[in-house]
């Protein structure tokens, strides 16, 4: 892709990394289909939770771009698909607008959602204000200091769990419950076995890099078990929507089970690929097994 023109759409467009959407919309999709289930669903503050969730992961995505390359992260060695800064089809200067213009619009789809419930949520809104800031601080964070530590899963959890499927929920029903909290734990442990994959694929640049991931620092092994637990996790701590009366049993097999049967094929593939460029097909599984847990679960929590 060296034809690419600098600071073309197309450039653009690659940056921006449209697949990695996906981990953005399937928590607010979750939350949505709680507050459904719930008699609580509101259409436009779904939808700007939405718009302010994918604002937010292309800003992150150029973030990670720029950093990454100013760092010298991003290097020939790469195993991962192509970063526009370091290609050089996007400029350092042209980024940083481009960085600057995503957060402006999440910030514009948040204040969109702070007029829409304003002064409906037990602290006013307020709440709200403080969240989109700590999300715009974490999402520097991240690259430039945060994941080199690695506390990247942790900030997953958070920020692809409890955050959006919480953040989402409350804006709906103005409160929170314990099925909230699990489904977050589900959303957060199912889109962390994506940066698994892709820490367990990068470990020897990793090193070189002085990233420190969790696999890093513990191990090839312990990163291709991690990877498994993660999905057994998601899919155990589904069993309390059989409790709480949210799924019936049949339910839990079409939705979680079938997952995690996937999860597991994908493990395996996993596995026996162990490094190199071929793991790339596996982070494209994984996206697809988590994009089928979300879609399915998110309907069957909504009937």
């Amino acid at each position: 892709m060296k034809n690419i023109k600098q600071n073309s759409l197309r450039a653009w467009l690659l940056a921006a990394r449209p697949k990695t959407l996906t981990a953005a919309v399937i928590p607010v999709l979750l939350g949505s289909a709680l507050a459904f289930g719930d008699g609580q669903f509101k259409t436009t503050p779904a939808l700007l939770c939405a718009l302010f969730a994918c604002g937010m992961q292309i800003a992150a995505n150029f973030i990670n771009d720029l950093f990454d390359y100013l760092k010298g992260t991003d290097r020939e060695d790469r195993l991962g698909p192509k970063r526009a800064c370091a290609e050089g089809w996007i400029t350092p200067g042209a980024m940083k607008v481009g960085i600057g213009v995503m957060l402006t619009v999440s910030c514009l789809a948040g204040l969109g959602l702070l007029f829409a419930v304003w002064g409906q949520l037990p602290h006013g809104g307020w709440e709200l204000v403080v969240l989109g800031v700590v999300c715009i601080l974490f999402a520097f964070l991240y690259t430039t200091v945060l994941s080199y530590r690695g506390w990247g899963d942790v900030l997953v959890l958070v920020f692809f769990g409890f955050v959006p499927v919480g953040g989402t929920y409350y804006v709906q029903a103005y409160t929170l419950n314990m099925d909230v909290v699990i489904l977050s734990l589900v959303s957060g442990l199912a889109i962390d076995t994506l940066l698994m994959v892709n820490n367990y694929r990068d470990r020897e640049q990793d090193v070189v890099s002085g990233k420190r991931t969790l696999v890093v620092r513990f191990g090839e092994a312990f990163g291709r078990n991690m990877y498994l637990g993660l999905g057994i996790a998601a899919v155990l701590l589904c069993l309390w929507f059989i409790y709480s009366g949210r799924l019936t049993p049949l339910e839990f097999i079409w939705a979680p089970c079938v997952y995690f049967y996937m999860h597991a094929l994908t493990w395996r593939k996993m596995v026996s690929i162990r490094s190199g460029e071929k793991l790339n097909r596996i982070l494209g599984e994984t996206s697809r097994n988590m994009l089928f847990l979300g879609l399915l679960l998110a309907v069957a929590l909504a009937a």
